[in-house]
């Protein structure tokens, strides 16, 4: 299976962590979702990252639903609780993550796509605000360790791309306010080899 993805993709990172976790193998090809001539288009009409090629089947896109494939390659209950509360906290807390990715995200995007007179510091400030709401939301409560089979589950792998994405592109501001999620994403690391050994370049 091949995924298509690109180096400093937050979502392609989650997938591959996702995929280690559960023994699962991947091809990694990188997309261009600025290139109009990228097959990525063809591959997921939203010409969005990551997207994951099965030989004679369908592409599965995005992040969320890959990492619901690759539970299930593994039997289930690898990444992703199998059943009850424990399920839907983990699917809630990579929501959460998602949001901070996302939000992150459109304030590169505001400052690469955007020429300094068009740009809306009142949108971004918007931006800005949910990814500050999300992680305090985290810090308030942790997500919970156990109900899967790996050593993490969506949502804390979603949290540990989060940060990982706000480490690369905001200079790591977020530390200095956040002293429990610096810790808890030490122990994310040390638990899970995967992370660092899919460290974007800076």
């Amino acid at each position: 299976m091949q995924l298509r993805s690109s180096p400093a993709s937050p979502f392609g990172r989650k997938v591959k962590i996702g995929a280690a976790l559960c023994g699962v193998a991947l091809d990694i090809v990188w997309a261009d979702t600025s290139d109009p001539g990228d097959s990525l288009r063809s591959q997921n009409p939203l010409g969005k990252i990551p997207a994951l090629l099965r030989e004679g089947k369908a592409p599965v896109f995005d992040s969320p639903v890959i990492l619901e494939f690759l539970d299930i390659e593994a039997g289930g209950g690898c990444i992703i609780p199998a059943a009850g509360e424990a399920r839907i906290a983990a699917l809630t807390q990579q929501a959460l993550a998602d949001g901070i990715m996302d939000a992150a995200l459109l304030q590169v995007y505001e400052v690469r796509h955007r020429a300094e007179n068009e740009r809306s510091p009142k949108w971004v400030e918007n931006q800005a605000g949910k990814v500050t709401r999300g992680l305090d939301a985290f810090a308030a409560a942790l997500p919970a360790r156990g109900g899967v089979s790996a050593p993490a589950h969506v949502g804390e792998i979603g949290l540990a791309c989060a940060l990982g994405y706000l480490d690369l592109r905001f200079a790591g501001a977020w530390r200095a306010g956040y002293p429990v999620l610096v810790d808890w994403l030490a122990d994310f690391a040390a638990r899970v080899p995967a992370f660092e050994a899919t460290r974007p370049p800076a």
